[in-house]
């Protein structure tokens, strides 16, 4: 007596469905603009100081888009550099760069015998890599580890709250330099206060009603899907 095979029997609207879910899950992801802390809790301190430091490391784990920013947690005796000149952060030294590539965020004070704790919030406004270093001691706290470079992509762009007009104030503590350089990175006033939240009032307004309207827009096609699939196979 032949014995006969099971069959597995395939459910094509299943399919579909899955299919159609998978989309919405994936469609219904969305960048969340971050505040990340560079170096953790280790602060931005050069080798001499905490060893254990390895920014790159740090970095290398970390996805940077425009909008978000990072917080640099230091002191007195420590300063921030950020520019898009390699050149300057191989060097480790800012005294010839060129003021539309490199801002010093932060200044220290190396003469100064009290250290105070300072925290340097630093927008990224601008796509592709960016470097980071400190500039004190003759470049000394650089070559001892302080330093790392990041590449910075699209995501969502830059929300309306870094978005500035063209006559808009520079960043404190600008490096002096000639005008031949790379475009300006223009920063609003509050650029010193980073984002707590995914987007501030009007960028929620706005992702709401794009949301909604996405929604409306994806449910109907679903509909028509679904509508479409069960008359076939009826």
């Amino acid at each position: 007596m032949k014995q006969g095979r099971g069959t597995t029997s395939f459910h094509p609207i299943s399919s579909i469905l899955s299919s159609l879910l998978l989309f919405l899950s994936l469609s219904g992801s969305a960048h969340a603009y971050k505040n990340y802390t560079v170096g953790d809790s280790l602060g931005w301190f050069d080798n001499t100081q905490n060893s254990n430091v390895n920014y790159q490391k740090w970095a290398d784990t970390k996805k940077f888009t425009l909008g978000d920013f990072l917080i640099f947690n230091t002191d007195t005796n420590h300063s921030v550099v950020q520019t898009y000149n390699f050149t300057t952060y191989k060097e480790c030294d800012y005294d010839d760069a060129q003021d539309k590539d490199t801002t010093q965020w932060s200044a220290s004070d190396p003469s100064n015998t009290q250290t105070h704790p300072v925290t340097v919030a630093i927008p990224l406004m601008k796509e592709g890599t960016t470097y980071f270093f400190s500039g004190d001691y003759d470049g000394d706290q650089c070559r001892s580890g302080q330093h790392f470079q990041i590449n910075v992509t699209y995501g969502e762009g830059l929300p309306k709250s870094l978005k500035a007009p063209e006559d808009a104030p520079s960043p404190a503590n600008a490096v002096a330099g000639d005008d031949d350089s790379a475009p300006d990175t223009i920063v609003p006033s509050n650029f010193n206060h980073p984002k707590t939240e995914e987007t501030d009032d009007d960028d929620k307004a706005s992702d709401k009603q794009n949301s909604t309207s996405f929604s409306v827009s994806l449910s109907a096609q679903l509909h028509l899907v679904l509508l479409g699939t069960l008359l076939f196979f009826l």
